[in-house]
This record gives structure tokens, sequence and C-alpha cells, in this order.
């Protein structure tokens, strides 16, 4: 029997995350994860903006923020999220018109003038358009993105994915898409960036590309996980419920501005 070389292994763990881990299909689309969704919900003075979450590519809201959606709420906000592109398989510009009328909602329901945006993969790249093109940026007070794929990836399974994901071929690196996105300044003015990623990513390939480059510091905070917590092995798909990421998402939402560098998270939970 021949054993799989290294370059199978590797196409299929890439594989695997980009189509999802397999509990996808057993998360029912439009069903909120815990904490999130309850209408009735008015921010507190300590938290006066709701929280959007905001799921990947081939994700839904109920699987992607099952562990992340109840602690934020524990912590005192009002969590909001959604489903939408087909599990975010649309164009990407569709889905930022979705998730402007969903923003549009939660701020009538709760009364806010701003919402915090929280967005894994896709859903952290995704929120950049609704900033940049459809007014977003005076209705956010941060964007949060967890290995956010701002830059697009180097990942050669992407484009086979493209037959059936629009959206997939709009994050290869250098996608006129993503081009358009980050022309001038890729931090439009108004909201705080906080992008938290890691070394093990293995979707955003090179995990650099997470990263943002045009705001000032007082504005925009880049976090590698391992500079903290060298010994976490968070990877792409499950970095939302890393208890590491899980806490520098905490503490950015916690505060004016984003995420202090310096913060240390606690490494042994």
């Amino acid at each position: 029997m021949r054993h799989r070389g290294l370059p199978a292994l590797l196409a299929l763990a890439i594989a695997t995350a980009l189509l999802g881990s397999g509990t996808a299909h057993a998360a029912p689309v439009g069903v909120p994860p815990p904490g999130a969704n309850d209408w009735s919900c008015v921010p507190s003075p300590e938290h006066p903006r709701p929280v959007v979450l905001v799921h990947g590519t081939f994700e839904n809201m109920a699987k992607n923020w099952s562990l992340l959606s109840p602690q934020i709420k524990q912590a005192g906000y009002c969590v909001f999220a959604l489903d939408y592109g087909n599990n975010a398989t649309g164009r990407v510009e569709n889905s930022a018109q979705e998730l402007a009328s969903f923003i549009d909602e939660v701020l009538a329901a709760t009364g806010a003038s701003q919402v915090d945006l929280v967005g894994h993969s896709q859903g952290g790249m995704m929120p950049r358009a609704y900033l940049k093109s459809l007014g977003g940026a005076a209705k956010t007070g941060e964007l949060i993105g967890i290995v956010p794929s701002n830059y697009g990836t180097t990942t050669p399974l992407v484009a086979p994915a493209g037959v059936v994901c629009e959206a997939c071929t709009q994050q290869m690196q250098g996608s006129p898409f993503l081009a358009d996105l980050n022309a001038g300044d890729d931090t439009p003015d108004g909201p705080d960036y906080t992008v938290v990623t890691t070394r093990y990513d293995e979707v955003v390939t090179p995990y650099t590309n997470a990263f943002l480059h045009d705001g000032p510091a007082g504005d925009l905070t880049n976090i590698t996980v391992q500079d903290a917590c060298p010994n976490d092995l968070a990877e792409h798909d499950q970095s939302p419920n890393d208890p590491v990421v899980v806490q520098w998402v905490l503490h950015a939402l916690d505060r004016e501005g984003p995420a202090d560098p310096g913060f240390q998270p606690n490494c042994l939970l």
C-alpha cells in the first residue's frame, strides 16, 4: 500500500479547511449560535455597541460562533449573527450588501448608532467592502478580523473551489476584487481595526496576508497569536474556538481603540 506523500497530505488538509470540518452540515442554516439574536437586547452604557458576528466561507453562523458567541454575551454585550451569501460562497459585493441590511436592522432594534464587527476568514475581510463602499465606516466602531483573507491566499485549491464558489476566486491573492478593495487606504477612517492571525494558518497563505497596512498605530493592531503564546497551535478553521484568540477578541472589544499589542493572554487556558 502506497503512503500519501507530503504534498497530498497538505492538499487534503487545505481542502478540509476550505470546505469546512464536516460539522457545518450538522449546524442548520438560519439558527443563531447561543447568545445571539436576542432582538429585545438593550446595549448597556458599558457596552453601547452591539457585536455582529460574520462567518467565513462554507460556514454558517451556528457552526462558526457556537463557542465565541456565548462568551461575548456573557461579557455583557448584545450579540447578533447572520447567515449570508449561500454559506459565503456568493460574490463578496453581494454579501456586503446583505451585511449592510442586517446591520441596519440591528441598529434599528437596539437604538445603537454603531456596531462592532467580529469576522472569521472571509467574514473578517468582507466587511471592509461594507466599510469602504456602502457607508459602513460611519456605523462601525471596530472591526476585529480572525484570520481574515484581507490580501487573499496563494492556496492552490482555491481556484478549483471557485467553480462552485465565486467568493473563493475573489479571495485569491492578486484578484481584481482584492486589488480594488485594497487600493488606497485599506483601513477607511472611522473604525478601529484588530487583526488576529496564526502562523499555522493553512488557508490564508502566507499567514501575513491577513494583516492590514495603512492604519496608524492608534487605529490598527496586527496580532500573531504565537508572539504572545509560542506553543499555541491554532489553525484556520478552528481559530474562533481557540482560547487565546478568544481572549484577544474580548480584550479588543473591551477597550477604546484596537487591541493593545502589549496585552498578554493566558496561554494555559
